[in-house]
């Protein structure tokens, strides 16, 4: 669809973004945000005074449409003519993979050099303090039932 062959009717009936996208897909060209909407202005008619007070207006329009893609250089284009361009460094994730599981297994190796036996008092002679068998008492299941 050209700019050209829509009616003046039909054109005052669409969103400015609508009018930006037709432009944009015509000239296949990236432009300054005030060049596209002075386009848009052009095509509606709108004079001076219109363009300053909407042109903000506009920028949010672009902003939130997801066919519209602002470039590095503050120019507008159609996202659709633009592919993401994905560098994946191997690498240096590999390496980092690599570091990560020998700083693992050197902490697996210091946890075991630096366990305690909570279980074994190496001050003792024998595996059981003497202090907490004191009060303990031996009852025979049998010996219970016969004095009972």
């Amino acid at each position: 669809m050209k700019l050209n062959d829509i009616s003046k009717e039909e054109l005052e009936t669409m969103n400015y973004d609508d009018i930006a996208y037709i432009i944009l897909n015509e000239e296949k060209t990236k432009m300054k945000i005030n060049v596209l909407f002075q386009k848009v202005c052009d095509a509606l008619n709108l004079n001076e005074a219109e363009f300053e007070n909407r042109i903000a207006d506009f920028f949010e329009l672009l902003t939130t449409d997801k066919r519209f893609i602002m470039l590095e250089d503050g120019s507008w284009d159609l996202k659709e003519l633009h592919n993401p361009k994905v560098i994946v460094d191997d690498e240096e994730d590999d390496e980092s993979i690599l570091q990560s599981e020998e700083d693992d297994e050197n902490l697996d190796l210091e946890d075991e050099e630096n366990e305690e036996d909570i279980f074994y008092d190496a001050d003792s002679d024998d595996d059981i303090p003497d202090d907490d068998l004191d009060d303990f008492v031996v009852i025979d299941v049998d010996d219970e039932e016969a004095n009972s």
